[in-house]
Parts: C-alpha cells; structure tokens; sequence
C-alpha cells in the first residue's frame, strides 16, 4: 500500500499557521482543494509563511487570505476565524479600503501607506491603530494579477508615543515660553544659542540671538567672566548657581551699558554617552531687588546716623537746660518744651520720608504751640521753598527759642502783640527774620542761657552763616543770613 504524498510540502514550515493551513478545508472556499492551486498560488503562500514580518496574500476577486504567524499575532482575536475568509467579510469595519486595495492589486498597481491611522474590531471592540502597510500584485501563470500581498507592520505604539513626546513637548515649550524667569539653552563648546524664552530676549534687549554662540551674540559680556563660567560647566560637568551677580548689558544699538543684577544657575546636559553637549540657563532679574535692600542699608545708615544726631541733640539740650535752669522744676519744664520742638521737627520730616521738608510746613509746626494769643499771632511770608532735615531741625530748635522768649517776655505776652515771621531768597542767598512788635519795652539783657547760645551762635555755625539780634523799641527782631546750598543740606 503505498503512502499519499503531503499535498502542503511546498509550505516547508510547520509552525501554528502552517498546520492551521494545512487542516483548512479550502475546497469550501473559492480557492478550492489545495491540490489544484496554481504554482503561483503555492510559491506566494510559501513565502509568506516563512517571513517573520506581518504577511497576508489576498486571492482572487474575493481576496481570499492567507497569513503566517505574524500576521495572526496582529489580527488578535480575529484569528483564526480570518483565514481562508474573504478580506471584505473579514475586516467589514475597513471593507471600503480593502475594496480600494483590491481594485488597485489586481489592476497591477502599488499602494503604500506610513502610518495609515483605522479603527478596528480586533478586541471586541473599536481601537484606532496604525500601521505601515505595502500592498503588491501577485502574478499568475501568466504574469496577470491573480492576488495582492501585503505587509503589515503595526506602528500604533509608537506613533502614540511620538503623539505623547509632542504633547510633552509642546506643552514644555509652552511652559518655557510662559515661564515668568529668563531660560535660553546653549550647545556645544562655542555655548551657540538654540532655545530662549521671551523673558531671556527682554533680558537682553530684545536682541535676536538663535544660532549665534554666546560671545558674538553678547559681546559686552566678554570681560565679566560669564563666558569662563560657561566654559566650566562645558568641561567639568558641574553646575555653577550664582545669586545676586551684577551684570552689565546692552539694551539699545547706542548708549550706555545697563547695570543689571541676576540670580542664574548653568546646568548641565550630557548626551547618551554622558559627555556634556547643552547647557540650560535659567534665572531672574532681580535688579529691583537688590536695589532695594541696598536702599534699605543706607536707609539704616541713614537711621542710624540720624537717631546718633538727635541722641546728640537730646543729650545738649537737657545738659545745656539744666546747667542754666534755676530750679529742677524750670529744667523739666524747659526739657520738656525743647525735646517737642525736636519732635515736632521730626513729625514734618517723617511725613517727608526725610528726604528735607516744605520750609512754610516746618515754621507753622514750629510756632503753633504759641499761637494761644490768637490766630493772628503769627504772620507768615515767604515763597515755596525746602530745606534739608539738619538744617530743618536747627531752624525749628531756634524758633522755638524765639517762641518761647516771646511768650515770657516779648510780642506774645502782651495782649495784640504779634510776630512775622518770614523768608526770602535773593540769587542764591537764604534770609530769615522773626520780627516781633506789639510788645512791652525790650530790656536788652547780658546774660545768655542756652537759647540765646543756640539762636546766636549754634544756629549760624551748623548753617555757615550769620545772625543777628535786634532789641528795638518795638520788639525784638531777629535776622539769620546764609546761603540756599546751607539750607538745603549741600555743600556750598
């Protein structure tokens, strides 16, 4: 008895689609038993069969498939209903492209497709895949298309990953753009710009420098050793952070160079084999910052400086009151009086953030505890002018001098006596008088206790000047002269 030979021994594969073909019962589809298949048919399938790339041969007007082990990988649970099925029964979800592929194939024309995104039912379910597809005539016998062959790579996988590092990237890059700090991103030894945000093209001016390396495209900060600190973290790998550098940069074609100051950091980026090729710069300006705690110093020093002066100026008035005061009760008294001038002088200086004081505003502050004989006590006169804070505090101790002699012995302890007070600037010199009248008879007197110090010698050493006491019939008239540099805390 002898053995029937294998009709499939042309296949010459025996994995799990092999011996799927093989037990198929192609006689019910439009192939037919296996034993009348073309040559061209067998030669095609055996091909497949072998390949460990995604294959499937469609025959026929039908498109009958035949697929190898990767395919059914591919197919998912489709497998293993669709063999031996028809392409357009097989995927009805894609039957419009598979009709299309058909006409193409069999009309001896190509197609191919990178990443061709369709929706298929291989879980039980819709699913967007992609793939690369190439699709191929089979020749017959007779060299006429008889099927098409097709290869198909899935690339769903890394086409969404692609998606994901665009979306990342898309959103780093809106992040980088938005980012309310400066970043710019430098390569190669050169440091040649390759990304820079917004905020780092206003840092620098506005200037357009992508593709440029560092020192032509800020040639201005070639002598401020940023380009060597660029080159460290080239060469040695390790970041440099720096906080509150001074800078100076160019913001216009012409013009000075602008003092800026920055907190910045270079790190460093290394490439797969871990050698150093970018180096991201990321900072703020913080000009206004530093400006500001420097302003502050000097506002301590300032502070300091002043509160030592007024200690000062606290310390000679009860020192000097109480040498020249007879009893402890006129020394308290006495004290008292002054240091609330002072205050009273310091009230209109705070209010002026201390940086001099409105001269009208100070004498009003100055007279107005004696203005208890009336409002029309005072007279005041002279044009808007200001003064610096020492001078301001001299001109407001002495007033209240002459206040107070007035309340106890001039103008003002008369009934209807009155005093003007007023001011005048004549080119750059500076001219105050308190003239009294209405007063009882003036008694000019030898002895000099600390006001008449303070009016008469005091006040026009600390002012570079002169002043004068007048002791006429009327009253007393006082006159200080100097200059409006003395007056305004300058230098003459």
């Amino acid at each position: 008895m002898t053995q029937t030979a294998d009709p499939f021994s042309f296949l010459g594969h025996d994995g799990p689609v092999a011996r799927l073909i093989k037990g198929f019962a192609w006689g019910n589809t439009p192939l037919g038993r296996v034993e009348t298949w073309p040559q061209s048919l067998k030669t095609a399938a055996a091909l497949l069969i072998h390949s460990p790339v995604p294959m499937v041969m469609l025959w026929g007007e039908d498109g009958v498939m035949i697929y190898n082990d990767a395919y059914s990988v591919f197919a998912g649970a489709r497998h293993p209903a669709l063999l031996g099925s028809n392409v357009r029964d097989g995927w009805p979800e894609v039957a419009d492209f598979n009709d299309h592929v058909m006409k193409v194939g069999l009309a001896g024309g190509t197609l191919a497709y990178q990443d061709q995104e369709l929706t298929l039912h291989r879980k039980g379910h819709p699913e967007q895949v992609w793939m690369n597809l190439d699709y191929s005539p089979v020749p017959d016998e007779s060299g006429r298309p008889a099927g098409v062959i097709a290869i198909v790579v899935e690339t769903t996988d890394r086409v969404l990953a692609e998606r994901r590092n665009r979306e990342e990237f898309q959103r780093l890059q809106s992040l980088f753009v938005q980012a309310p700090t400066f970043m710019a991103m430098v390569s190669g030894s050169d440091h040649r710009f390759t990304l820079v945000n917004p905020e780092y093209r206003k840092l620098i001016g506005g200037r357009d420098v992508m593709g440029l390396p560092a020192r032509e495209a800020l040639p201005e900060v070639g002598d401020q050793g940023f380009f060597d600190l660029l080159d460290h973290v080239f060469t040695s790998g390790e970041a440099v952070k720096r906080s509150s550098q001074r800078i100076l940069l160019k913001w216009r074609d012409q013009g000075p160079l602008e003092e800026r100051f920055l907190d910045f950091v270079y790190q460093p980026i290394r490439d797969e084999d871990g050698t150093v090729a970018h180096i991201f710069v990321q900072g703020s300006d913080v000009t206004e910052r530093v400006r500001g705690e420097n302003h502050q110093r000097l506002l301590i020093n300032e502070l300091n400086h002043r509160v030592k002066n007024t200690l000062a100026a606290v310390q000679s008035i009860v020192g000097q009151t109480l040498r020249h005061a007879a009893t402890p009760r006129e020394a308290a008294s006495a004290i008292t009086a002054r240091i609330m001038a002072l205050s009273g002088a310091h009230d209109v200086l705070t209010r002026e953030r201390w940086d001099g004081a409105d001269l009208r505003a100070l004498v009003e502050s100055a007279v107005h505890p004696f203005r208890n004989p009336g409002p029309d006590a005072f007279r005041l006169d002279g044009p808007e002018m200001r003064v610096g804070p020492y001078a301001a505090i001299s001109i407001a101790l002495a007033l209240h001098e002459l206040g107070t002699n007035a309340v106890k012995y001039g103008a003002l302890s008369a009934p209807g006596g009155t005093v003007q007070v007023r001011w005048t600037v004549a080119d750059r010199d500076f001219r105050l008088e308190w003239i009294e009248t209405g007063g009882p008879p003036v008694i000019p007197s030898d002895r000099r206790g600390f006001g008449s110090r303070l009016i008469l010698q005091v006040l026009p050493d600390q002012l570079q000047g002169r002043a004068d006491m007048d002791h006429r019939p009327t009253g007393i008239a006082f006159t200080l002269t100097t200059s409006v540099e003395a007056v305004s805390d300058q230098p003459a």
